[in-house]
Parts: structure tokens; sequence; C-alpha cells
């Protein structure tokens, strides 16, 4: 069953939990009014409001039915994720495998994962123009490890074709354009909902295939969102082609649909949130050495 995104940002409400549900209770109305969620039934809850304030019975329970809490700061941007430790039977086991992950195989892993960034990069872009026919060829040449660093050679283009269309802009992770801050706030919410895909396979977040900032406690979810990526690229774009250049609640619940796109895996569509499960657990599997090709998600939104 697909999980439900909780985006709080209207006005300041008071979280707890009673019997397993969420209890939301803005402060200026009366007790009957509260609403209540099924706490099993909340994959993600994004808390954009800085007065909202929560029982330690609200986080328990949310933590406990598995979702994930991300806390968003002043600029509205997510500042901080809570993840439930998962109950996973082999989590000790799935540790162990990560640990001892061959170079070769971590190599052949990120392979995958930047000809899928690149491919869905392509399938943003106008087909035969100038961008589309170069990343075509260019994923095409990523060789394990990407030690030529063909995603590089490809954000580059990529990034290019879009000041075609957006002249002034230039992709940055702490941008405060319109852009900018649209494409980091989807990034920070792919970012939770592969976070929490992977603490429920019983991985660690921290110990990536490439990414290996020591600073960075989520290398392996920064490693598996690079091909899911253009998905948020895409829908960001289609906000600022309807001029919809605030980073208010619409445009935040446009960009949160993106947990509820329909994607490809496998011969199986389903929902993203839904996807990101079997694609972590086609993760374990290369990690046992049952699988060779990791299963990704496609975006039945991307074209090619």
């Amino acid at each position: 069953m697909i999980k439900r995104t909780v985006e709080i940002s209207r006005q300041p409400v008071y979280l707890s939990a009673k019997l397993d549900q969420l209890i939301i209770q803005p402060f200026d109305a009366p007790k009957e009014q509260a609403s209540s969620i099924p706490a099993e039934d909340i994959g993600v809850v994004v808390v954009d409001h800085p007065q909202v304030t929560y029982s330690h019975g609200a986080l328990q329970t949310l933590l406990h039915k598995g979702a994930c809490v991300v806390v968003c700061g002043r600029d509205h941007q997510p500042a901080g994720l809570l993840l439930p430790i998962s109950s996973h039977t082999q989590q000790v086991d799935r540790l162990r495998e990560q640990i001892s992950l061959s170079k070769p195989r971590a190599k052949r892993l990120w392979q995958q994962l930047v000809v899928g960034k690149v491919r869905a990069q392509a399938s943003n872009l106008p087909k035969d123009s100038i961008g589309w026919r170069k990343l075509k060829a260019l994923f095409k040449e990523v060789r394990s490890g990407d030690p030529t660093n063909v995603e590089a050679q490809a954000a580059k283009q990529y990034w290019a074709e879009w000041r075609s269309e957006f002249s002034a802009f230039c992709r940055d992770p702490d941008g405060t354009d319109p852009l900018n801050l649209h494409l980091n706030y989807g990034y920070a919410v792919l970012r939770a909902a592969v976070a929490r895909a992977l603490v429920s396979a019983g991985l660690h977040p921290a110990l990536g295939l490439h990414h290996a900032n020591r600073s960075n406690a989520f290398c392996l979810v920064d490693d598996l969102m690079e091909p899911l990526r253009p998905l948020v690229d895409r829908h960001a774009r289609g906000l600022m082609r309807e001029e919809r250049e605030e980073l208010d609640q619409a445009n935040k619940a446009r960009l949160l649909s993106i947990l509820t796109a329909e994607c490809l895996m496998d011969e199986q569509t389903g929902p993203l949130m839904v996807q990101l499960h079997r694609y972590t657990a086609s993760l374990v599997r290369c990690f046992t050495g049952e699988q060779v090709k990791l299963s990704i998600p496609w975006p039945l939104e991307l074209d090619g």
C-alpha cells in the first residue's frame, strides 16, 4: 500500500498520538476539530511551520510505524531528517554485506546508476536537440566506476540546455532563486523517501557505493537518488513554465507528488514510494550476489 505524505505549513499545530493515530490539533481550534491519521498509513511527514510542537509520543509512534519526519528551516528548505531505526530481522547481516562489498561490485553498481541518471536526463531534453544527442551518446560510454566522470560531463551539458530556456539559471545547491529553491526542496523530499526505504530494507544509509564524504550520513541515499533526480527536475521546470515561482504550499504539494508518480521496474508499474522498496530490495540482492543488474525505477513521465 502506498504511504501518505503529510505536509504541515498552513498554521501552527500540536502533534500528538493516541491509539496509533497521529493527532493534528490546530492551536486556535477546539479539540473536537482535531484531525487524525493512522500512523501506519504515513510514509513521510514534512513540517514547515515554525510554531509546530510535538509530543514525544507523536514522534515515537511515527518512527515505530516506519514513517520519517522532515523538519524545514526558516528558508522552507528541509533542515533535518528523523528516521526510524529498522527492526529488520537481518539487519546485522545486511550491515556485514555492505561493509564487505567488493570494490569491483560497488563500481559496477555505480556504473548502472550513472547510466540510469544520464538516460533520464536525456529524456528531459527535447528529442533530437544537441543536448539530447550528446547525452544519448554519453550514457553508452559509462564504464565500471565511471573513471572518465561521464556523470559530470552529462551534467554540464544537461544544465547548459536548461539555460537555453532559463537564461539566468545556474544550478546551485545553495541557490535562492525560484528554480533552485524548487529543485532543492524536491531533492530533499526524494532523499527522505529513499532513506526511509533503505532503512526499511535493513541497510545503513551512510555506507555508499560512490559517495563517501565522511560528514555525510546519507552517502548510499545520495547514490540511489541519482537516476531519480530528473523526475524532480521535470516537476520543478513545469512549475517555472507555469510562472509559479513562489515555494508555497501548492507548489510544495506538486513536488511532493513525485512520491506517487507511476514508475516501471521489472515490468511492474507502481507509485514511486512503493517502487523504492523494490529498488532497495534489488540492491540487497546485488550485495548478496543473487543479482548482478540493479533494478532501477523508471518514471513513466519520462519519455525515453
